[in-house]
């Protein structure tokens, strides 16, 4: 028994002075077999191809997360001298306190499962270029506004009209609300401190509305872009905007139900603890997400069949039962892989915020290339994910070992 610990002591310390490199090789390694040997390698594959060919499917979620990141970063991390845009901040990495997996993996898992269930709903966030889209939308950019009220009068009769007028009251709540939270230092000795909080929490709570649906409008549009890669069709840029507005009116249904219990139990009563006492309010907060994340992926299916092909919620969920039933085994794979590279991407992401601590320069730099990496792997998990959903429903038909494009 001596001798067994007296082993198991040693390699513990043989682990322990083993150089990082070995296991993040081991694991890569593992991460290239799971890809190539997989069921769902073909959507995958197919996924990748979409992106080659149009690349607006990957960049559009890097451009949204750029601008975000950009808001965020000179809006609360104002840089105060040139010192903390220091070069040599990049040169001293060797010096840098890098966290460990253990130290850092549990702020991985709820990022990550928030990332798989976005590519069923919507991947990313639009602010602050909501406020841009809600202007050019009043405009009337590209006959897009027009489309809309048409889509939803046709779609929803009379209640399209109340749901046009709630658009556009989140709409104007979008643009306010990057002016409001830019100038929220200045406006301090305007109003008492609480109204003035309760006052940016009402605008960001209705401009909720406008930016998660114009977030679930452009996953249309790009669920519209593969499938045209998938069918081989050509497209005008203006039109395809148009129809992607107008089977969004399609989506809405769906997409008004996930915004509907999101508000209800997440953002409603982070609004209400500014109004009254609400105790422990934000320790709910993630059980709060997990359930929206279990909600979206336990329909996952959804939102691709109404924007392609379904006019009805009930049939879209009756399509949907028949595809997780004949595909379980798919699904449940996609999940896993799509789940692995989110939960790779939040973990690289802890561990390098923690090395880079207060060191501005090196966190924009780090952040661009997150950034830009995040944005690749999000359109291709939704690129696969199209193709993946058009595979299981079309069953032979799509069976062909290449797609033409």
């Amino acid at each position: 028994m001596k001798v067994l610990l007296c082993r198991a002591f040693a390699l513990t310390e043989s682990y322990q002075d083993m150089p990082r490199l070995y296991p993040l090789l081991g694991f890569l390694c593992g991460y290239v077999i799971v890809l190539l040997f997989n069921p769902v390698r073909l959507a995958l594959r197919d996924g990748f191809r979409c992106l080659l060919r149009y690349r607006r499917v990957w960049l559009t979620f890097v451009v949204l997360g750029f601008a975000y990141f950009v808001f965020q970063f000179s809006t609360f991390t104002p840089i105060q001298s040139s010192s903390d845009v220091d070069p040599s901040q990049l040169t001293s990495m060797s010096s840098w306190h890098w966290p460990t997996f253990a130290e850092v993996w549990q702020e991985a898992p709820l990022p990550a499962l928030e990332g798989v269930a976005g590519i069923f709903d919507n991947a990313t966030t639009t602010y602050p270029l909501s406020a841009i889209a809600a202007v050019l939308m009043l405009m009337n950019w590209r006959g897009l506004h027009g489309a809309l009220v048409r889509a939803l009068q046709k779609r929803f009769r009379v209640f399209g009209y109340l749901l046009y007028l709630i658009l556009l009251f989140s709409a104007v709540s979008a643009l306010l609300k990057p002016i409001v939270f830019w100038a929220l230092p200045l406006w301090g000795g305007l109003l008492p401190a609480a109204e003035l909080l309760q006052v940016s929490a009402s605008i960001d709570a209705f401009a909720f509305i406008f930016e998660y649906l114009l977030g679930v409008y452009i996953q249309v549009y790009l669920i519209a872009v593969c499938f045209a890669w998938i069918r081989g069709l050509s497209f005008e840029e203006g039109e395809l905007f148009r129809f992607a507005m107008r089977r969004f009116s399609y989506v809405l249904e769906w997409a008004g139900i996930v915004a509907l219990i999101s508000f209800l139990i997440v953002r409603l009563p982070l609004l209400l603890a500014y109004f009254m006492n609400i105790p422990d309010v934000l320790d709910y907060l993630p059980i709060e997400r997990v359930v929206m994340c279990g909600l979206i992926i336990a329909f996952c299916s959804v939102q691709v069949s109404l924007a392609l092909h379904n006019e009805t919620l009930r049939e879209a969920i009756r399509v949907h039962r028949d595809f997780v039933r004949n595909n379980l085994s798919k699904v449940g794979w996609f999940l896993l892989i799509a789940g692995i590279n989110f939960f790779i991407l939040t973990t690289a992401d802890a561990i390098v915020r923690g090395a880079i601590a207060d060191r501005d320069l090196a966190m924009i730099l780090w952040k661009s290339i997150f950034v830009l990496v995040r944005g690749f792997v999000t359109g291709w998990m939704l690129a696969s994910w199209v193709c993946l959903v058009r595979r299981g429903e079309t069953r032979a038909v799509y069976q062909q070992t290449w797609i033409e494009y």
